[in-house]
């Protein structure tokens, strides 16, 4: 884990004051080593395949990025540097409970994380130093997350110029804020859906999307509901981390191989249907 610390931004805890947004973020990379599924504290990075694409990951409601820890460690089996930062008073843990509130403010939370990820990078004295390719950054999130993720890709207030794509997991837009502007030159989008969600409906999703700028995928998850093909349910989850790592993969490392992988992974008849628009 790392601690980020934005002393231009403030949060009010409760019961505790107001200070500086804090930023606990939990770092996951390729590293020396034979692949495992075991998370390995401080690992060496494995510099001899870096740099790698960066993907910032947000998590939802009520939960942490250890939720997700089953998709965040495949992506970074996959060749990725995953960095998924706790929010101050959305997280499961947060003082006084969580408090949806404070959503508004994670965009610039994730642009924060974004930067300090490459300046670890860049910093020579950094453990982390020469992992991250600096054009190949992606952002992502789930549920509340999600809109994060979205707002920081899309928004015409959020938007960071440093997302190069942006992986949307039964998201929507964060009501009450400045529309979100889809232009031809904005990131690719690969959209997530479970059609059974109850929490994020799935119009949320199916709006967005029908106004987003090619390249852009839609994976249906028939019958799931809102946060179990992100965690365990399987075969969703591995499907979600099997079309997800072919779409980073053309779009951020420039495979032109892996796009025709997207529906052929993402189709499975009766668990998921793939709507490619390339």
């Amino acid at each position: 884990m790392i601690t980020f610390v934005d002393r231009s931004r403030l949060v009010a805890i409760p019961g505790h004051g107001v200070a500086a947004r804090t930023l606990v973020t939990v770092v996951r990379y390729p590293a020396i080593g034979p692949p495992s599924r075991i998370d390995v504290r401080d690992a060496p990075p494995d510099l001899a395949a870096a740099p790698f694409p960066l993907i910032v990951f947000a998590h939802g409601f009520a939960v942490t990025p250890a939720t997700y820890y089953r998709l965040l460690r495949a992506w970074a089996a996959a060749g990725f540097v995953v960095a998924a930062p706790v929010f101050p008073l959305e997280n499961a843990n947060a003082p006084g409970g969580p408090d949806e509130s404070d959503l508004v403010n994670q965009p610039g939370d994730v642009s924060f994380v974004i930067s300090s990820m490459l300046k670890l990078s860049a910093d020579p004295r950094s453990p982390l130093t020469g992992t991250i390719a600096p054009s190949q950054i992606a952002v992502s999130g789930q549920s509340d997350g999600g809109e994060t993720a979205l707002a920081v890709a899309y928004d015409r207030t959020y938007r960071d110029p440093q997302v190069r794509a942006a992986a949307i997991l039964s998201g929507a837009e964060i009501p009450s804020v400045a529309a979100l502007r889809f232009t031809a030159a904005g990131p690719p989008l690969p959209a997530a859906q479970e059609t059974a969600d109850t929490t994020n409906v799935p119009q949320n999703t199916y709006d967005f999307f029908a106004v987003a700028h090619r390249p852009k995928y839609l994976l249906q998850l028939l019958g799931a509901q809102h946060l179990p093909p992100y965690t365990h349910q399987q075969p969703q989850l591995s499907i979600v981390e099997q079309v997800t790592i072919a779409f980073l993969d053309r779009y951020l490392k420039g495979d032109r191989g892996a796009m025709g992988r997207i529906p052929r992974l993402g189709d499975r008849p009766g668990i998921s249907v793939v709507t490619a628009r390339p």
